[in-house]
């Protein structure tokens, strides 16, 4: 039981020592969800981050009208929920399991006794910030200076993770929150790599890149 919770605190490798991570694997949790049940939701009390070991899982906020905008999908040792560690906060957005995912908890108060008594570890905090406003300042750049297709190509590689065979892990509707447009313009954008002969759809959200070198090309430009 202990190497398996030390197992599983290591995903937080790039931002915590060895020793630390020893520590910690102590007060973690095991929690499996299946499709599209939640983990929490906007506004819940933050008391926890998590790391996920398997599946994936979806980071979204909602609009007044309901409208939802999906700002990340996390994979196997994807870090979320961190946000209310820093500002003690509630929950800013929701996250919810897109397949049976399995991820492990890790409560707050056991990280802040040791960030207090080893204060030197904040710099691989901030490290961790800075990688997420570059990640917020790279979305806000795209959403300016690349039109639909083109983040849609983007997106369409980031969720292949470079397997040319893929099912998309997300519906349309939430690709469609990724790239920032409606699901009509994306699955225009779609349409037409399939009808330039880079992307092949077959099935239920089956796709196949067959020219990722074109695709990678409409990402940028």
């Amino acid at each position: 039981m202990a190497e398996r919770r030390l197992h599983n605190i290591q995903s937080m490798a790039h931002y915590l020592e060895p020793s630390v991570q020893e520590r910690l694997a102590a007060t973690t949790a095991r929690h499996r969800y299946s499709r599209n049940q939640t983990v929490f939701v906007e506004g819940d009390a933050s008391e926890s981050l998590y790391i996920v070991i398997e599946g994936r899982v979806a980071i979204a906020t909602h609009s007044g009208d309901g409208r939802e905008t999906v700002v990340a999908v996390l994979g196997p040792s994807g870090l979320f929920g961190d946000l209310g560690l820093f500002d003690g906060g509630r929950r800013a957005a929701e996250a919810r399991a897109l397949m049976d995912t399995l991820v492990v908890e890790v409560p707050y108060e056991p990280i802040l006794a040791v960030m207090q008594e080893n204060p030197s570890l904040l710099w691989n905090v901030i490290r961790m910030l800075a990688q997420r406003v570059r990640a917020t300042d790279e979305a806000l750049a795209d959403t300016v200076f690349l039109d639909v297709p083109a983040r849609t190509a983007k997106r369409l590689l980031e969720l292949s993770d470079g397997a040319d065979d893929f099912k998309l892990p997300i519906t349309q509707e939430e690709l469609a929150g990724m790239v920032g447009a409606s699901r009509e313009r994306v699955n225009k954008a779609l349409a037409l790599f399939v009808k330039l002969g880079w992307l092949k759809v077959s099935g239920r959200n089956r796709y196949r890149i067959i020219d990722r070198a074109a695709i990678a090309q409409r990402a940028v430009s």
